[in-house]
This record gives C-alpha cells, sequence and structure tokens, in this order.
C-alpha cells in the first residue's frame, strides 16, 4: 500500500478535480502491475495496473489508495475491470467519499465474490486527498493559507514593503504548493500592493528531490520529494496552472494588472458593473457576481462556488485582511507559513487581523503538523483545530 500512496502522489500536480489514486497488483509474492491517475478523463489507476499485469493479473491481490469507483463517468467503472480481469482480493485504503461511489464499489466486489478489506494506511491515504475529502464530504474546497512572515509575525512593514522577507529557497517552495493547488486565491489589496501574477513559474523546483530512502518517505511530504529520478519529465508536463481567483468585492481591480493576463483568472465580486465586467470579460477573465454581506462578498457562498467549480485545494496569498476574515470564520483549514530569522517591529503589519479577543475561549486553536526548514527560513505547518 505504501507504493501504491507513492504511485497515487505522481498525480499530486495533475489529477485534479480526481482524487490521486495509485494501484499495485501482487501475485504470489511478486509485483505484476502497478499505475496511478495521472490526469481527469484519463484511465484510473486500477486499468493501468490491470493493463501492465495483463493476465497476471487473474488471482491476484489488488492495493488500491481509494475505493474503486462503480459508476459510470467519463470512464467505465474500475469494479467492473477489476472483476473481468479476475482479481481475487482487493485491499483499499479508504473509502470513496464521492456519493457516487461511497462503498458501492467494495460492496459490487464482494458480491463478484472478491475479498475485500478496507482501511489499510487510511490517514496517509486520506491526506493525499484531503481536498478531494473536503469537497466531497462538506461542499467546500480544503483553504490552505500560505504566509511569509518574520519570526515576530509580520508580513510586511508599515509602508506595505514585504518583498522578499524570506529567502529564494522559500519562494521555491510556494511553487510547489501553488502547482498542487486547483486555485490561488488573494485578495483585491494584494493585488493593488504587490501586482503579483500567481501562477506557477519555476517548473524547476517541481522536479523529484530523492529523499534518500530506499523505499520513500510515505509521510505525505510532497510527492515529488520522493519519486524517482525518471519522472522528472512527467511532472514538468503534467503541470497545469492553478485558477487565479481575486477577491474584489467593488470591482476596484486596474485593467493593468498582471494577474488579468494569461488566462485563467476568476473574480469574485459584489457590484454588478456591466461596463467593466464587459472589458474584463474581452480580456478573457470570468466575472461571478454574488451576494454579499455589507458590500462584501460571502466567503462561504465563494467557497461553495469554487466546490462547484471542481476545486479540491485552495492555496490562500493573500495579506492579513482577507487571512483574518477566513480565520475568524472558521473556513481557514490550514496555515503554511514561512517564518525568516528577522524582527520587523511593532509598526509592522500582522499575519492576520483577528480583531481583540476579550476571552482566552475566543483564541483559534491550531495543531502542528510539520516543521523544517527550508533554506534560511522555517516551514511550519499548522491545521485550524476542529477542521476536516
Amino acid at each position: 500500500m505504501a507504493q501504491a500512496l507513492r504511485l497515487a502522489e505522481r498525480g499530486l500536480y495533475s489529477a485534479s478535480p480526481n482524487p490521486r489514486v495509485g494501484c499495485v497488483l501482487v501475485h504470489d509474492g511478486h509485483v505484476v502491475g502497478e499505475g496511478w491517475h495521472e490526469r481527469a478523463g484519463e484511465p484510473h489507476a486500477e486499468v493501468h495496473a490491470l493493463h501492465a499485469a495483463g493476465e497476471a493479473a487473474r488471482g491476484a491481490t489488488a492495493y488500491v489508495t481509494l475505493e474503486p469507483c462503480s459508476h459510470h463517468g467519463r470512464t467505465p467503472p474500475c469494479t467492473d475491470a477489476l472483476i473481468q480481469a479476475g482479481v481475487a482480493r482487493v485491499v483499499v485504503a479508504v473509502q470513496d467519499p464521492n456519493p457516487q461511489v461511497a462503498g458501492q464499489g467494495n460492496a459490487n466486489l464482494r458480491a463478484a465474490g472478491i475479498a475485500v478489506e478496507c482501511g489499510l494506511m487510511e490517514a496517509a491515504a486520506r491526506e493525499l486527498n484531503i481536498g478531494f475529502f473536503a469537497r466531497m464530504t462538506r461542499g467546500t474546497p480544503w483553504l490552505r493559507s500560505k504566509i511569509a512572515m518574520s519570526l515576530d509575525g509580520r508580513t510586511a512593514l508599515g509602508n506595505g514593503q514585504s518583498q522578499w522577507i524570506t529567502g529564494s529557497a522559500a519562494r521555491r517552495d510556494v511553487q510547489r504548493w501553488r502547482a498542487r493547488s486547483c486555485a490561488v486565491l488573494t485578495g483585491i489589496n494584494t493585488v493593488l500592493a504587490d501586482d503579483a501574477q500567481l501562477n506557477v513559474r519555476d517548473i524547476d523546483a517541481l522536479t523529484p528531490i530523492r529523499c534518500g530512502s530506499a523505499s520513500g518517505c510515505g509521510r505525505g511530504e510532497q510527492a515529488v520529494a520522493c519519486a524517482s529520478d525518471d519522472t522528472a519529465a512527467s511532472y514538468a508536463t503534467a503541470i497545469r496552472q492553478p485558477l487565479r481567483v481575486v477577491l474584489d468585492s467593488q470591482l476596484r481591480i486596474p485593467l493593468d494588472a498582471r494577474i488579468l493576463y494569461g488566462g485563467n483568472t476568476l473574480i469574485y465580486t459584489v457590484l454588478r458593473d456591466e461596463k467593466k465586467i464587459a472589458v474584463l470579460n474581452d480580456l478573457g477573465v470570468s466575472v461571478c457576481v454574488l451576494p454579499g454581506d455589507n458590500e462584501q462578498v460571502n466567503l462561504m457562498d465563494m467557497l461553495h462556488n469554487l466546490a462547484q467549480r471542481g476545486c479540491n485545494e485552495v492555496l490562500v496569498e493573500a495579506g492579513s485582511t482577507l487571512n483574518g476574515a477566513l480565520l475568524r470564520a472558521g473556513l481557514a483549514d490550514e496555515l503554511l507559513l514561512y517564518v525568516a530569522p528577522q524582527l520587523l517591529g511593532n509598526a509592522a503589519r500582522s499575519m492576520a487581523q483577528l480583531g481583540e479577543l476579550t476571552s482566552l475561549d475566543q483564541r483559534i486553536n491550531l495543531k502542528w503538523q510539520d516543521i523544517r526548514q527550508v533554506g534560511e527560513d522555517l516551514r511550519i505547518t499548522v491545521k485550524v483545530e476542529g477542521c476536516l
């Protein structure tokens, strides 16, 4: 199953909006076939593994990181393929949260006389597809906020200057998180201040780095860090640019903003300015007008809309206003903190505007996930307590 998970991770940058899935077929103690889901609309992991195994699949055990699908989508059901191939046993890491499957795949296999076990390395399998699970179970993407800050929690000087607090290694690392995300979300204030493009530019940062382990780490660290060297080219060609999303309630975005060019840009607003929307549409930019609260886009409505667009993971790269709003509303799931060994002082801008707390009961509790050094900086990953 660990090998199946490593295979699934090869779809880290390309499988969305589908889940990342790997499959290994074993017969008489030998691997006879393996595969992973590379892109939506293409064959699933089980089909690739069965094709590689050929007749050796008959009587084999299939290790699959997610319950095989049982419905007709863009491809036929994987359960049918496993049954027809004569597989004797299927070991599943985790049940598919998709209501179209949700246990039916395992049931169909059992009905065909195939032994099915479920739950092996379940936590690792869920973590690999945390965004898919979020979208399927609660109707919103997994929201991960990336924040580059000083050791005293400051993200910019009082005058707004922030380039660069963290070093080049940290900025290269961010490229990986952008590439694995379905969308990158920012606020209009960040666009006005930084004129960021928010696209994946440093493809070299995505090529595999050997972890030094003969069997791979299996830690849930980004797959690219544990893949073999011969997959470097496939990662580079599989990269798809994330949807670039701007939260701009009053449609203040200037028409020369760099994020408007290059395609794949979406703006959420409450202002139905038909003239400006038409100009933006001519630039190839999509504009979605949503109901607002006090002339501000309703954040939950925005996340539901992103889920409906097939977004599993959303990376937030914004300032303290949007970061604070998402945290206060309980919508942020995870914080990806790049901490530089610097002190910027009280006048510098904070990482999130949370307002004044009058009781410790109002605090936002976090759970440590990972801490590691990236160049001269630290990368700290924490989840918000109570998230999926």
